[in-house]
């Protein structure tokens, strides 16, 4: 990527109704991702794309604002404390959690299976909740906020089938790219998943050792493209998980959908 360029965020915002330096310091927190406690100025420039002496200043104002912190004796940034009171404030205040949360708990409790509801953010689903009652405890411990591939899953999948040509096929030279050596392969899951929600409404994968997931795409006028998924994990077939889990997910996701419209 060339220096100070950065992903398009949206192709229908013209660049000129945008703040660069904004812009650019939003590159540096998203820099930031679990397994990355600290990051210093050359690998935060590697993340963003930005130069070095861009990051530098910008990471200042943001020590400076509150949003990070300086560790003189590494030198290198770590996230403060207010970035985790927004990602609070947004899922104390968020409406649609608080219609949709109740759902899903009382499914997944009903049914002991794990319940997830996702949005898009570029190329990877992040989790707005996630409620767990698998009957068999898992390794994996997803939680709200948690980045998921979305080319892998059953979540992005799900995902691509709602999205628009243009941002599909963007988002397909994206993943060719990163997963070239086995893309042949993925390209006829994702392919398959996409033809799935078409036809039947969800798609399924087991991109994780002893897990089955479903995912649904929640089409709601005014909000964004949310996907809803269950999964159990243990050694039952998937088939016979799909055949076990359609159904709820379906029902459920029509739920979630008649309550957010209603919002």
């Amino acid at each position: 990527m060339d220096q100070d360029k950065l992903p398009s965020l949206s192709a229908e915002t013209s660049r000129t109704d945008r703040n660069r330096s904004l812009e650019r310091g939003i590159e540096i927190l998203r820099a930031f991702r679990p397994g990355a406690d600290l990051l210093g100025n050359g690998e935060l420039a590697e993340r963003s794309g930005l130069s070095r002496a861009t990051v530098s200043r910008l990471a200042q104002t943001l020590v400076d604002c509150g949003m990070l912190e300086h560790d003189r004796r590494h030198r290198a940034y770590r996230l403060a404390a207010p970035v985790l009171s927004l990602a609070h404030a947004m899922r104390s205040g968020s409406p649609v959690l608080q219609l949709v949360g109740p759902l899903m708990r009382s499914e997944a409790e009903k049914r002991k299976i794990n319940i997830g509801l996702a949005v898009a953010d570029r190329e990877d689903m992040v989790y707005l909740e996630s409620v767990r009652f698998s009957r068999r405890v898992a390794w994996r411990n997803v939680v709200a906020g948690q980045r998921v591939p979305m080319e892998l899953t059953s979540l992005g999948r799900a995902w691509l089938a709602a999205a628009s040509h243009e941002e599909r096929q963007r988002l397909l030279m994206r993943f060719r790219e990163r997963r070239h050596p086995g893309w042949r392969e993925l390209s006829r899951e994702i392919a398959a998943g996409i033809d799935s929600v078409r036809t039947l409404g969800y798609c399924w994968a087991a991109w994780q050792p002893q897990v089955v997931a479903l995912a649904t795409p929640i089409i709601v006028p005014d909000h964004p493209v949310y996907v809803l998924n269950m999964s159990v994990a243990g050694d039952t077939p998937p088939q016979q998980v799909v055949e076990s889990l359609r159904d709820p997910l379906l029902n459920l996701a029509q739920r979630i959908q008649g309550s957010v419209a209603s919002l």
